[in-house]
C-alpha cells in the first residue's frame, strides 16, 4: 500500500483546524458564515420531504406486508440481489384449504359445495391481492425508495461538502483577522529614545514576515471564498430539485390510488358474485334478480338469506295488520330505498314503528311511517326499549 504521509499530515491538519473551529463556534468565541434565508428555506424544505418520504414509505411497506419476518426476507433478498420467490397471499392459501377440505367432505354436500365456491372466491381476492401488490410496489414504493436512497444521498454527501467548506472558509476568515491585527502591531513605530537599535531592527522584520503572512492569508481566503460559492450553488440546485421530486411523487400517489381503488372494486364484485351463488335469491341464480346499487350502498349487502321474489309477492301489505303488542319503535340507521312496493324506504336518523308477521323472514321487519307501511331491513335499524 502506497502510504502518503505528506497527505495524510495535510488531511489531519485539515481535520483539526475544521474541529477548533466547529468547538469554538459552539462556544460563541469564533463567527459562523450565514446561509441567506432562501437557502436556509431550501434546506428546511428538503429535510422535511426526506423525513415524511422515509415515514411514508415504512407505513406503506406495513400496510402492504404486516408480517416483519416476510419484510425482512424480501429486504435479504434485495440487498443480495436475487429475486425473492413467488409467495401466495393469504386469501390463496385459505382458498386451496377449502377446496381441499371440500374434497374431504364431499363436493355434492352442501358444505362441501359451499366450501368450494366460498374457496375459489378466496383464491380470486387472494389473485387480486397480489397483483395489488405488485403494481403499488412498482408504482409507489420503488420511488419512494429511489429517492431516499439515491437523490437523498447525493443531497446529503453535497451538504456535508458545503459544511466543511463552510467551516474552511470560516477558519480562513479568523486566520486573517489574526494576521491583520499581528501586522499592525509589528508595524507600529519605535521609540527611538527607549528602543535599542537592535529591537528596532528584529520589529521591521517581524513586520515584514506579518506582512507575509497576511497576503498568505487572503490568498487562502479567496480560494475558500471561490470554493464555497461554487460548492453552494451545486447544493442550492440539488436542493430546488425537491420540487420536481414533489411533483414525481405526486403522479405516483395518484398511480397507487388507482391500483387501490381498482383492487377494492375487484373485490367487490368478487363477494357480489360469491353472495349470488349462496343463494342471495333462493329458488334462482338469476343475477338480475339483484337490485344495481352501489358500492358503498349498504344495501348492497343485505342478508344471504332475504327473501326471493316468490316470496315477496305471497306476501301482501295492504292485508297486514300490527299486533295487538308486541310492536316497538326504532331507529333507522342508513339510508334505505324500497327495491319494490312490498318494502318501505328509510332515512337516516328517523323513528318508525316496527312488528314482525308470522312467515317474514327472521331478517327483516315490517314497519310504519304514518300511513305508509312496508319490509325493512333489521340490519338497518337500532331497536328501541
Amino acid at each position: 500500500m502506497d502510504f502518503n504521509v505528506r497527505k495524510f499530515a495535510t488531511d489531519a491538519g485539515i481535520f483539526f483546524s475544521r474541529a477548533v473551529q466547529f468547538t469554538e463556534e459552539k462556544l460563541g468565541q469564533a463567527e459562523k458564515t450565514e446561509l441567506d434565508a432562501h437557502f436556509e428555506n431550501l434546506l428546511s424544505r428538503a429535510d422535511c420531504t426526506k423525513n415524511w418520504t422515509e415515514k411514508i414509505y415504512r407505513q406503506t411497506e406495513v400496510v402492504l406486508q404486516p408480517n416483519p419476518g416476510a419484510r425482512i426476507e424480501e429486504f435479504l433478498y434485495e440487498k443480495l440481489d436475487r429475486k425473492v420467490p413467488p409467495r401466495p397471499t393469504n386469501g390463496e392459501i385459505l382458498g386451496q384449504f377449502m377446496l381441499e377440505a371440500a374434497k374431504e367432505f364431499g363436493a355434492e354436500t352442501p358444505y362441501g359445495s359451499t366450501l368450494i365456491k366460498v374457496g375459489d372466491c378466496q383464491r380470486r381476492l387472494g389473485g387480486a391481492e397480489r397483483e395489488f401488490l405488485q403494481t403499488s410496489s412498482i408504482s409507489f414504493l420503488t420511488p419512494l425508495r429511489n429517492f431516499l436512497e439515491g437523490d437523498w444521498r447525493t443531497i446529503s454527501r453535497e451538504r456535508k461538502l458545503l459544511e466543511n467548506l463552510r467551516l474552511d472558509l470560516d477558519a480562513c476568515k479568523a486566520r486573517l483577522k489574526k494576521a491583520k491585527a499581528a501586522e499592525t502591531k509589528a508595524a507600529a513605530v519605535p521609540d527611538f529614545q527607549e528602543t535599542r537599535p537592535r529591537n528596532y531592527v528584529l520589529s521591521a522584520s517581524a513586520s515584514a514576515l506579518w506582512n507575509e503572512e497576511l497576503d498568505k492569508a487572503e490568498h487562502e481566503l479567496r480560494v475558500a471564498q471561490t470554493e464555497f460559492d461554487r460548492q453552494a450553488e451545486v447544493t442550492r440546485l440539488l436542493l430546488e430539485g425537491i420540487s420536481s421530486t414533489h411533483v414525481n411523487h405526486l403522479r405516483c400517489l395518484c398511480e397507487f390510488v388507482e391500483a387501490q381503488a381498482m383492487y377494492y372494486s375487484q373485490c367487490h364484485k368478487y363477494m357480489l358474485e360469491l353472495q349470488r351463488e349462496l343463494g342471495r335469491c333462493p329458488g334462482s341464480l338469476d343475477v338480475n334478480c339483484l337490485p344495481d346499487r352501489s358500492p358503498t350502498d349498504p344495501s348492497a349487502f343485505l342478508p344471504l338469506n332475504s327473501s326471493s321474489p316468490l316470496e315477496r309477492d305471497a306476501l301482501q301489505i295492504e292485508e297486514v295488520q300490527p299486533p295487538a303488542s308486541g310492536t316497538r319503535k326504532a331507529k333507522v340507521l342508513y339510508d334505505y330505498d324500497a327495491a319494490d312496493s312490498i318494502e318501505l324506504s328509510l332515512r337516516a336518523d328517523e323513528l318508525i314503528t316496527v312488528y314482525t308477521v308470522p312467515g317474514i323472514d327472521s331478517d327483516w321487519l315490517i314497519g310504519e311511517r304514518g300511513n305508509q307501511k312496508g319490509r325493512v331491513p333489521v340490519t338497518y335499524l337500532e331497536l328501541l326499549s
